[in-house]
């Protein structure tokens, strides 16, 4: 089954019980049992529920994986990955990665003991030199936000098996539809399904997929048992976004293709972020393990001025200033001050992200539209 059809149909049967062709919203917290702990397949809406079940299957054929959970957001699912980490244990992370996930690592989970290197992965040498015998994992994010810098994942999954660690990858800016990070030797995948899955910024949610059994068991007790779960309306929503996720992502990518050409060109623009310009360092590695380039891009204004970037974003009038990416609409964000304001301003720099940095999450709008709307914008600095 090609893409196309996987994402309208992978997991999804018409309702047995009147026939649905879609999945019904099993709004119930419990299910009737014939006897004790006989039932029909589901017990507690916590540990199962029709509705979310069928999201799942449909994400795990959409990432070529085995098995699938969903949680209450990006930050619940990988929360669940950490926890399967003890103190003493080493991660090694790449340096620029969403402020969330940093956020997590430094303020949660160093407390506790866990340690996390920051690397950046553009070179393998750099990954296998902080690895060391206490390492038992990779965090790959790739594209990374908001430089949109790329990983090698099938180069670094041959690292981490030297070694035997897992590779966890976010695959949240390049969707099912452009990346499939198992097919190219990663344990685990993770998605900030809020973002391009469920594509219409109206859901909260996260996702894993995997193909290993023993690592499914960890992950579905975890999700059962602290319960950081979506709840049946959210996995219509999402399923619902899902079906047009290979039309809204072949149109995310074209617009996005156009906007950053379009800002390359610009003579008020210093710098574009966006792997599809060739020679964007890793723009090989990119075109080998992406279909596409995404609809991402971040830019800075020459003379790096803070002001202007904050004027600039608020002269718009299609691009949207708000937190989130992947919706069908246009979004602009600063960084600095939203996605990742939880890190220090040496930290942000060392990452790569000045204050004058502004990323774009470039949606399905009529392209010409979107390129008048910054025009526009920048006229007014």
């Amino acid at each position: 089954m090609r893409f196309g059809t996987k994402v309208i149909h992978a997991g999804i049967n018409a309702d047995e019980a009147t026939g649905a062709v879609m999945t019904p919203i099993y709004q119930t917290s419990t299910y009737q049992q014939e006897a004790p702990g006989v039932n029909k397949g589901y017990e507690y809406a916590r540990s199962s529920n029709p509705t979310r079940k069928a999201l799942e299957s449909n994400l795990a054929a959409l990432e070529n994986g085995k098995h699938a959970f969903v949680f209450g957001s990006g930050m619940a699912a990988t929360d669940t990955i950490f926890r399967m980490l003890e103190p003493g244990d080493e991660v090694v992370s790449t340096k620029d990665l969403y402020g969330g996930s940093y956020r997590l690592f430094s303020q949660v989970y160093e407390p506790m003991k866990v340690k996390f290197k920051y690397v950046s992965m553009a070179k393998m040498a750099d990954i296998e030199a902080a690895i060391s015998p206490k390492t038992k994992m990779l965090w790959l994010e790739t594209p990374t936000n908001p430089t949109l810098q790329i990983i090698d994942i099938a180069a670094a999954c041959r690292i981490a098996k030297k070694y035997k660690l897992l590779v966890a990858v976010d695959n949240t800016f390049a969707s099912p539809y452009l990346q499939n990070p198992l097919d190219l030797g990663a344990d685990l995948i993770m998605h900030s399904a809020t973002k391009y899955l469920a594509g219409h910024s109206d859901v909260v949610m996260g996702a894993l997929i995997c193909n290993e059994e023993r690592l499914a068991e960890k992950l579905g007790f975890t999700q059962k048992s602290v319960g950081a779960i979506p709840g049946p309306q959210d996995c219509f929503l999402a399923l619902r976004g899902i079906k047009t996720l290979h039309l809204r992502m072949q149109r995310h990518c074209e617009n996005g293709a156009a906007v950053a050409n379009f800002l390359r060109a610009h003579p008020k623009v210093k710098l574009v972020n966006w792997p599809g310009f060739t020679d964007h360092p890793h723009h090989q590695i990119a075109k080998e393990q992406m279909k596409d380039f995404g609809g991402m891009c971040s830019f800075s204004l020459k003379g790096n001025d803070k002001a202007d970037a904050f004027k600039l974003m608020s002269s718009f009038s299609l691009f949207t200033l708000a937190e989130s990416l992947g919706g069908v609409e246009s979004l602009v964000c600063h960084p600095a001050s939203m996605t990742h304001a939880s890190m220090s301003e040496a930290e942000r720099l060392e990452a790569g992200i000045p204050d004058s940095l502004i990323r774009l999450s470039v949606g399905v709008e009529d392209v010409n539209d979107l390129l008048e709307d910054l025009e526009h914008a920048l006229k007014k600095i």
